[in-house]
């Protein structure tokens, strides 16, 4: 990853769940220099409470860090409710996660599926961003 001053634009976006690894990156980006904007995605689950925490921990982050205030940008939340309308993944059903016969979890949001749906979001709102 470049340094802010490497890049063309000094505006990251950090794809925040409100849980412990993107709480990491979030902080991670705005040590390194970076404005950062953050997304994430309310897609059904049934575990919320890392998105339910993201508000909390932003403020929390703002009141205790004041250095990095002026580069916390817009925060992104997504609803992305209609993916456990049209599919069936565990995450966002109550049922057990297992394998499927490809070797990925039938409930993990990772799939390739999950992954073009987010990364064709986040894709717009950097466009915007920039």
């Amino acid at each position: 990853m470049t340094t802010p001053t490497e890049s063309s634009s000094d505006t990251a976006l950090v794809l925040f769940s409100g849980g412990q690894d993107s709480a990491i990156c979030l902080a991670w980006a705005l040590a390194q220099g970076w404005r950062v904007q953050t997304i994430g995605f309310d897609y059904g689950q049934r575990h919320k409470i890392e998105l339910q925490y993201r508000t909390t921990f932003v403020k929390a982050l703002r009141q205790n860090f004041p250095r990095w205030e002026d580069q916390l940008g817009q925060d992104h939340l997504i609803d992305l409710g209609v993916i456990a309308e049209i599919s069936n993944p565990a995450l966002t059903q109550e049922r057990a996660i297992a394998m499927r016969a490809d070797g990925l979890p039938n409930g993990c949001g990772d799939c390739p599926a999950c992954e073009l749906r987010r990364n064709g979001y986040q894709a717009f709102v950097a466009e915007r961003a920039a």
